[in-house]
């Protein structure tokens, strides 16, 4: 995706130049070391519109993103933003890396220490050491839009062992309270023209599929975050729409993916999982099983995109309206388009 995009802008350039037109400047990315809510090494990248944090101090995490001095869309958990060391692995809220399939105490290796920062144009690169407990160093490369509220993100898992590791990287965002996550169902045909199923639904020992908080909509799948209920639910889809999203407050997040038909992936095909309780909603993207050998890496890639004065209500009808077309144009300009 990187890659399209960077022909497509050194396309339009030699066009303008074919056409005695001199380009025309873009907006600036600015990237700028301060401090968070107690992490003293942090670092604001920001096009002017839209604006993340990621922390030194701990990680690799995003623990902020939304519109410039507006509220956090990423939950915060308070009793843990600011602190560093120690073996208990603590989720921070925000954004992070982790490997599938999920298991204790593997997926849970603690991210409380220093990571390496490297800046660049409108970019930054979180890079972790090799977590001792599994071999396996997590790094993300962060690159903001700016001329459009979009951010790439790739996720890359590196096999620092002797031996061979079978993993999934698997990009996980800790939503704030109060929103509604949106999963897209696949087209709608008619029973005579489909006599095969279109994607797996994977389903936890815990999930209630009559909770009140899902709604199984005809176009979408949706979950709300209610800090009123207790009962954890999550599923996991085989999303081959490439999308899911979170609208809260007005703001709409939606975030892609690369969906890789004939891909074997974690937990009975799920692509895109969805993880609720009271504390937060996630949404969470998974690449594909990938058997890694000594020394090499894989990579998962996200692009995170953010509309302001959405109104969604929970039906078809308001999904159609306000976050299908959306969606879509966040696909296409995901791929180059």
């Amino acid at each position: 995706m990187r890659r399209v995009w960077r022909a497509a802008v050194a396309a339009a350039f030699l066009g303008a130049l074919a056409l005695g037109a001199a380009p025309q400047p873009e907006k600036g990315v600015s990237v700028v070391k301060t401090d968070y809510k107690g992490w003293q090494n942090c670092y604001r990248v920001t096009n002017g519109e839209i604006e993340l944090i990621a922390t030194q101090d701990v990680g690799p995490r995003i623990i902020r993103f939304g519109f410039v001095g507006e509220d956090n869309l990423f939950a915060e958990y308070p009793d843990q933003v600011g602190q560093t060391g120690g073996d208990q692995w603590r989720i921070y809220g925000g954004h992070r890396l982790w490997h599938a399939p999920e298991a204790k105490p593997r997926t849970y290796a603690p991210d409380n220490s220093p990571i390496e920062v490297k800046e660049g144009p409108g970019s930054l690169t979180l890079i972790a050491p090799t977590e001792a407990t599994t071999g396996i160093q997590k790094t993300i490369e962060i690159t903001m839009r700016p001329d459009r509220n979009q951010v790439v993100l790739v996720h890359r898992l590196r096999n620092d062992n002797l031996w061979p590791v079978e993993l999934a990287a698997w990009a996980l965002t800790v939503m704030n309270k109060g929103g509604l996550a949106i999963i897209p169902q696949p087209p709608f045909s008619a029973h005579e023209e489909s006599l095969l199923p279109v994607r797996p639904l994977a389903l936890w020992a815990y999930t209630d599929m009559s909770d009140p908080r899902w709604r199984w909509g005809a176009s979408c799948i949706t979950l709300r975050q209610d800090p009123a209920a207790t009962k954890p639910q999550k599923i996991g889809v085989g999303n081959r729409e490439n999308w899911i999203a979170y609208a809260l407050n007005g703001n709409l997040f939606v975030k892609t993916f690369e969906f890789r038909p004939g891909a074997v992936y974690p937990d009975f095909g799920s692509a895109v999982e969805v993880f609720t309780n009271a504390d937060m909603l996630e949404l969470e993207t998974l690449g594909p099983m990938t058997a890694l050998a000594p020394g090499q890496s894989v990579e998962h890639t996200e692009n995170w995109f953010l509309y302001r004065d959405i109104s969604v209500a929970n039906d078809d009808a308001s999904i159609a309206a306000s976050v299908l077309p959306r969606a879509a144009q966040a696909v296409r300009a995901s791929a180059g388009k």
